[in-house]
Parts: structure tokens; C-alpha cells; sequence
């Protein structure tokens, strides 16, 4: 059974930083893709940063500068580390394994990788 399990969320004030983990089971990060995603209140899925076949990490353009995605294989573990947090990153962070054929550039949704997380809460006030 493939699980992940997010975690390192919470509330901080703005300008804070915050690191979240994601703990994988049934599948190794290292021989997979992974990527972060998050879901506001009312908004559709927005893919942050990406880990590729080993690959070089890929961050959306609107965290690049103060979002990080980082693997420790060795614990199977995925971090996003945000720093400078804003009241718009408030939102349900996911991390998510094994791309599909239906991942596109910049991505699109649930429907880009097989196998997600429960989330996690970020909430960032101002």
C-alpha cells in the first residue's frame, strides 16, 4: 500500500518560515517523481516545485526565491521549505508521487501524479 503523509504545517505570522515533510511508504522518492501542491479556500490546485526522475528541482515562478524542494533519500523523505511567508500562501499543502501522462508543464491537478498525500494546513496571517 502506497501512503504519504505530510506534515510541518501550521500557523505563522507573516515574513515567518515553515518546513514541510512528507514521509513516503510503498513507494521511494528517489526512484520517483514527486511535487509539492497546494489548494486556498475556493482556488483549483497549484503546483509549487517539482522533483523528476532524480532530476534537477523545478519551483513555480511565483514561490521561486523563497520555496525549496529537497529529498533525504535515505528517511524517503520530500521537504518544502518556505521562507517569507505571505497571507496568500494560506492554503492545504499536498505532496504527491508518480507523475502521469496527464502531468503537463506547470501542471494542472490531482490528475498529474497517482498517489497524494492527506494535506497538510498553512495558514499565514498578516
Amino acid at each position: 500500500e502506497v501512503q504519504l503523509v505530510e506534515s510541518g504545517g501550521g500557523s505563522v505570522q507573516a515574513g515567518g518560515s515553515l518546513r514541510l515533510a512528507c514521509i513516503a511508504s510503498g513507494v521511494s522518492f528517489v526512484d520517483s517523481d514527486v511535487g509539492w501542491y497546494r489548494q486556498a479556500p475556493g482556488a483549483e490546485y497549484e503546483l509549487l516545485a517539482t522533483l523528476i526522475r532524480g532530476g534537477q528541482p523545478w519551483v513555480q515562478d511565483s514561490v521561486k526565491g523563497r520555496f525549496t524542494i529537497t529529498q533525504d533519500n535515505a528517511r524517503n523523505t520530500v521537504y518544502l521549505q518556505m521562507n517569507s511567508l505571505k497571507p496568500e500562501d494560506t492554503a492545504v499543502y499536498y505532496c504527491a508521487a508518480e507523475a502521469t501522462i496527464h502531468f503537463v508543464a506547470g501542471g494542472s491537478g490531482r490528475g498529474d501524479f497517482k498517489y497524494w498525500g492527506q494535506g497538510t494546513q498553512v495558514t499565514v496571517s498578516s
